[in-house]
């Protein structure tokens, strides 16, 4: 493109530069962070000029960008702007075990700052945001949903760690700074490190007990918050107890749990880790970023379609948005 056609388009020219300056920046701090490998590294997902909606993604606690891939991918054919940052401390180079843990943050407040910091870049890159996250990632996503409500278009909420599973876990979270060791399952790969000290898991546990009593009482960008009965990582009801507190005041949210036949586990975003319905995920996202229903209208919806054929109400779905 010529420099006169881009003197004819401020708008344009303000996009492109802005576009260089991000990726330039990002790329020089990543660079002398020494990153585990390149994976790790935040990815960009722009076009070349800009675009109606964007999406920033946060990956989950301890993980890293390559595992929103596969949605941002999906996202970026459909049209919009994708940002998948590296969160703070993580995806650095270092022989990490228990007397040697990796540098993860252990406040809220730096998850919360980067989440502001990144918040504000994408809307440079797009008129509107949307927002997506796993697990930890997606408890930051959950609490800029309430903190910046009006900065939102809409969210995605994967799974969020608000509480463990099992309430015994949830106390050793919150009483002992051990190290603990991820287990994978043959055949899945891991996205990040192999362990962690709970101090840093701590931070997401404090941040959901926050993010449940603020849901009580403010209004919330719109969200869709997404478990699995198959997953043993987190608490379910406490993603009910977040959706029925979040509706009263945002009727456009919407909640949804995957069947314990889908065998859906918390690392729900790729095929790589085990989730051999990542495709459906993807859809069913898709489908609520796109659609305009109310909660109401989309449980009648389903309600009127066979029980358990999400395929067909993510056609239905397509269907009345077309």
């Amino acid at each position: 493109m010529s420099s006169s056609s881009l003197n004819n388009n401020p708008q344009l020219s303000n996009y492109l530069k802005l576009k260089s300056e991000i990726i330039q920046e990002t790329q020089l701090y990543e660079t002398a962070l020494l990153l585990k490998n390149e994976n790790c590294r935040s990815k960009f997902l722009l076009h070349s000029t800009p675009t109606e909606k964007i999406c920033l993604f946060f990956h989950g606690f301890t993980a890293n960008p390559e595992q929103f891939l596969p949605i941002g991918e999906a996202f970026f054919k459909a049209g919009y702007n994708v940002l998948i940052p590296l969160l703070p401390g993580h995806g650095m180079a270092g022989n990490w075990d228990k007397d040697n843990p990796p540098p993860l943050p252990e406040t809220k407040e730096a998850y919360q700052q980067f989440g502001i910091k990144w918040l504000q870049i994408a809307q440079g890159l797009g008129e509107k945001v949307i927002l997506g996250g796993l697990s930890g990632g997606s408890t930051l996503a959950a609490w800029l949903a309430l903190e910046r409500a009006v900065q939102i278009h809409k969210n995605l909420i994967f799974a969020p760690y608000l509480s463990g599973s099992n309430p015994l876990v949830d106390l050793v979270v919150e009483n002992l700074d051990i190290y603990f060791k991820w287990k994978t399952a043959p055949g899945c790969v891991s996205f990040g490190y192999g362990g962690f000290v709970m101090p840093a898991l701590r931070v997401f546990l404090d941040m959901g007990e926050d993010i449940l009593e603020q849901a009580k009482i403010c209004y919330s960008a719109p969200m869709f918050i997404i478990s699995s009965e198959s997953d043993r990582a987190v608490g379910k009801h406490e993603h009910q107890e977040l959706f029925h507190a979040v509706i009263q005041h945002q009727p456009k949210s919407w909640y949804y749990c995957f069947e314990r036949e889908l065998d859906i586990q918390h690392n729900m975003m790729t095929e790589a880790e085990g989730n051999k319905h990542a495709d459906l995920v993807i859809s069913l996202a898709k489908a609520y970023i796109e659609s305009d229903l109310t909660w109401i209208e989309f449980k009648q919806m389903c309600d009127r379609l066979q029980p358990g054929d999400l395929n067909t109400v993510i056609h239905q779905l397509h269907i009345h948005n077309s």
